[in-house]
């Protein structure tokens, strides 16, 4: 009762209207070629629905007048994209036909009720109406005067409720099928996991620079040697330059327009890693063995991250301390460990390098991804990084 009685103060009520009346246009114009045959363009505009943008003509039409606070968002129950499918242009079709005999039904409760308006007002202001066409009994003028508002309140009532009516047939016929619904289901996952690959992308660059830089400055300042400060600083420029082409690749993506800057680094880019972090003033015991050139795309930019956010984990909780690494490449996968000595108060201070956090899990949700496993801890007196990525299914 409430949305009836709000039903003449909302816009929403008249651009339905609006909707309901826009197919009378061509009956209109019918009416010039053969006024005793209106019926003929419901014939006329069947076929149309068989083409695939009808559809999104219609869906279009729909949105911006049934359901207008969708229109700003570009979703909701209404589709507004061409037919995909037989099933869709004979849902079209039926749209088209249903909509007109809606049509008709509002146009016609317009007139009536427009013309019973006119009727009682024209009997309250004291015309005589010999011809009365929709009054039976032309009544007195003060009761006709009481009679006036109730067909304007009848016929805002009718269109409200037709409103309603036209706007659930249109979900039942134009909104998104089953295949549609799946598709922007698949969408909007690749999406989160496009979002969320680049906010660890994010994180392990943009932390390792900042780890290095703030290692190096530290060494730079309490060494007080020329040499080794230009060491640094180059090390620092470097690494800085490095964070600032992935910072760049990652926004380009994020925009969706233009050229890849570059590729997302591999494991065959390790040396650079290896020797950003020889410049901190860690020691680096490396082995790399195997082809690593040849690993797919994926594993070896996975493995790549796993080892960056690894010597990240390092120099950032025990500062440049030994460090050695391992990587070999077979037949069955790739199998990377880095490890280094525990802090001397590593039982005082509880887990060792990268604690619970982020970096951690990131390396386990990066090796999890791809069918491997990553175990990090204390091993045999030093904190260990090891993750196994296997090639089987990776190409």
């Amino acid at each position: 009762m409430n949305r009836l009685i709000r039903a003449p103060l909302q816009p929403l009520t008249y651009s339905r209207w609006l909707h309901l009346c826009v197919p009378m246009l061509l009956v209109a114009l019918w009416g010039f070629i053969d006024p005793r045959h209106l019926w003929v363009p419901a014939l006329l505009i069947a076929p149309l629905g068989l083409l695939p943008r009808v559809r999104m003509a219609e869906g279009l039409q729909a949105r911006f007048l049934l359901t207008p606070d969708e229109w700003s968002s570009g979703e909701g129950a209404i589709a507004a994209s061409p037919s995909k499918r037989w099933r869709d242009r004979w849902r079209t079709v039926l749209w088209l036909e249903v909509r007109m005999l809606l049509a008709a039904a509002a146009m016609f409760a317009t007139v009536v009720l427009a013309m019973a308006t006119v009727e009682l007002l024209a009997v309250a202001l004291g015309f005589s109406l010999s011809d009365a066409e929709l009054l039976p009994v032309v009544p007195p003028r003060w009761l006709a005067a009481l009679l006036v508002p109730l067909p304007p309140l009848a016929l805002v009532t009718v269109v409200h409720l037709m409103g309603d009516l036209v706007t659930g047939v249109a979900v039942r016929l134009l909104g998104p099928s089953t295949a549609d619904r799946l598709s922007v289901l698949e969408e909007r996952t690749e999406q989160l996991l496009e979002r969320t690959r680049i906010a660890r992308e994010l994180h392990d660059t943009i932390g390792h620079a900042l780890t290095v830089a703030v290692v190096q400055a530290g060494a730079a300042r309490t060494a007080g040697d020329p040499a080794f400060t230009e060491r640094a600083l180059d090390a620092i420029e470097e690494t800085g330059r490095a964070a600032l082409e992935d910072l760049e690749r990652v926004l380009v993506v994020l925009r969706h327009s233009g050229p890849r800057p570059s590729q997302r680094p591999t494991l065959a880019d390790a040396g650079r890693l290896l020797e950003s972090t020889k410049a901190s003033g860690a020691v680096v015991d490396a082995e790399l063995a195997g082809p690593l050139e040849s690993l797919p795309g994926p594993v070896s930019q996975e493995a790549y991250r796993i080892l960056q956010e690894a010597l990240t984990n390092v120099l950032r909780h025990c500062g440049p301390v030994p460090v050695r690494v391992r990587v070999e490449v077979t037949q069955r996968g790739v199998e990377l460990e880095v490890s280094n000595p525990l802090p001397a108060d590593a039982e005082a201070a509880g887990p060792g390098p990268g604690g619970s956090g982020s970096g951690l899990r990131g390396i386990r949700q990066r090796a999890a991804l791809l069918g491997g496993t990553a175990d990090t801890g204390p091993h045999a007196g030093r904190w260990r990084v090891r993750a196994r990525l296997p090639l089987r299914g990776i190409g």
